[in-house]
């Protein structure tokens, strides 16, 4: 019986005073309520009663932040969720500085995300994400740096607009369209126009043009079609060609 209670004993001891950390786990150690020092990876051996770890995960944590309610800088109120990338470079800080890091970077996530999109107008919001992402990346780890967390990278997921402000948008949408389809159309008019007063200075200053273009016309007639088409030739056709023959 001794024996059996002896190795009861043992085992609890044992297990009490080792622990196994993984290569991405780190261990604050607590020294009768005294920080002593970080270890890990590997074997750690405590004292039984004495001494408390506290495990650290080291890997990037993938947080999603809930849709926040947004009343933007024109009035315009948005449903906004993020995402956001964090890992502790310094678990002793994460551990001593606050009491739960990763609820309390929830939070002041949330409270980022409201306050930052609340200073920008709606097609700011829609079309400079990029600049929001950056800022709020900038923000948050200002404010998680004592706290001994990175925060790498924030992300704007989904901006939920009200149904008023999707139709507005819609119809704003297909004006620009209308409004381009309309330029386009000019443009090439315009275009079509400066080839054609082009065409007219060339062929007043050379009327043998008009005539090779009617001669052109009548072959591309006959070339379309099965049937016969016979045009009359005013005398007037050939009367360039007759004067530069007299000239010659």
């Amino acid at each position: 019986m001794f024996y059996i209670l002896a190795v009861v004993l043992l085992v609890i001891f044992l297990s009490s005073a080792i622990k196994i950390l993984r290569e991405y786990e780190r261990g604050v150690i607590f020294r009768l309520g005294r920080v002593i020092k970080t270890k890990g990876p590997g074997v750690i051996i405590l004292i039984p009663l004495i001494d408390r770890m506290v495990k650290v995960s080291l890997r990037l944590v993938v947080m999603d932040v809930p849709p926040q309610d947004v009343i933007t800088r024109d009035n315009v109120s948005v449903k906004v969720n993020a995402v956001v990338y964090f890992r502790a470079m310094d678990p002793s800080k994460a551990i001593v500085e606050v009491e739960n890091y990763l609820f309390a970077t929830s939070q002041l996530a949330q409270t980022t995300l409201r306050s930052v999109c609340g200073q920008v107008e709606m097609d700011d919001l829609l079309s400079a994400r990029d600049k929001i992402n950056s800022q709020l990346q900038t923000i948050l780890d200002k404010h998680t740096d004592p706290w001994g967390i990175k925060v790498t990278t924030v992300e704007v997921k989904h901006i939920d607009l009200p149904q008023e402000m999707q139709r507005a948008m819609a119809r704003q949408a297909e004006a620009e369209r209308e409004r381009r389809a309309k330029v386009i159309n000019a443009e090439g008019e315009f275009q079509a126009a400066t080839r054609l007063a082009e065409a007219a200075e060339i062929i007043h200053v050379h009327p043998e043009a008009l005539q090779l273009r009617y001669l052109q016309t009548l072959r591309e007639v006959a070339a379309e079609n099965n049937s016969t088409t016979l045009f009359p030739i005013p005398i007037d056709l050939l009367t360039p060609f007759m004067r530069k023959k007299e000239s010659e």
